[in-house]
């Protein structure tokens, strides 16, 4: 078999280009593990994309679980990404509890239930995004004391999602809660019929306040190690993105950041980080 951990990096290259840059940053002994874990992550997020009804996603989910909880199954070290995956959770003792709850909750993208609460959607980027920087911490360095994970995920999940919105509106995924739709009396039958409307636009700017809440407060919990740097540097991409979506007309014709400038923008948050 080729070498795992270099088809995790092309894949990241690839798939996921905010973390592969900033990965990039990191020391060279732990690029490997971090495009290892980032491969993971795509893969399990990616599950809705490549199933064609919910219980074959389960079983894609399912099949997952057991491969990080039974470590030297013959078919999950035919894997190249588990096989990286589980090389990196042995070697840096990575919490397999929170990479479980990792992949139960990618288990909403596979259904239509729209997202029903604020609160509902925190927990989830919480459990998604929050622990990727978490666990990327840890590889980091091991010892490093978490402080800031918790907000910078969710500020970064916010805008992940906002910036998806076109999508998942065209597919009938809903990820903006039920709770805020209804306080500015936006039906759901609106976003899947693709009409903006000012109640929309109004429900969408409330998402964007929720991001830039949750990345003042990962700011305001004090500077990040610059031994951790490189797990926190895609969250600082989160201001220009919110900018961006605030400036666009048409919420279901979203043009995202040009490469350059998130490669600037990365590059002079490193600098300060």
């Amino acid at each position: 078999m080729h070498d795992p951990f270099a088809h995790c990096e092309a894949l990241v290259r690839e798939a996921d280009k905010d973390r592969f840059l900033a990965t990039l940053f990191a020391p060279a002994n732990r690029r490997g593990p971090l495009f290892a874990l980032y491969a993971f992550n795509n893969e399990v997020a990616r599950v809705r994309d490549a199933i064609d009804n919910p219980m074959a996603g389960e079983m894609r989910l399912q099949w997952w679980r057991d491969a990080l909880e039974r470590p030297g199954a013959g078919e999950a070290r035919a894997n190249p990404i588990a096989a990286a995956m589980l090389d990196t959770v042995v070697r840096f003792r990575l919490p397999l509890a929170a990479i479980a709850d990792l992949i139960d909750a990618r288990t909403f993208d596979l259904y239509p239930d729209p997202m029903p609460t604020r609160a509902a959607l925190e927990a989830y980027a919480e459990k998604t995004s929050s622990a990727l920087i978490a666990v990327a911490s840890r590889i980091l360095d091991p010892a490093h004391q978490d402080a800031a994970s918790r907000a910078a995920g969710i500020a970064y999940a916010v805008a992940g999602l906002l910036r998806a919105f076109p999508l998942h509106a065209a597919r009938g995924q809903l990820y903006l809660p039920l709770d805020i739709l209804q306080r500015h009396g936006v039906e759901p039958a609106d976003v899947f019929a693709a009409r903006a409307t000012p109640a929309l636009a109004a429900a969408l700017a409330e998402m964007r306040g929720i991001a830039q809440d949750h990345f003042a407060a990962y700011r305001a919990a004090g500077p990040v190690a610059p031994t951790v740097a490189p797990a926190f540097l895609p969250v600082e991409l989160t201001p220009p993105y919110l900018q961006r979506l605030a400036k666009t007309r048409d919420p279901f014709k979203l043009s995202d950041l040009p490469q350059w400038r998130r490669q600037w923008a990365l590059w002079r948050a490193a600098r300060r980080m």
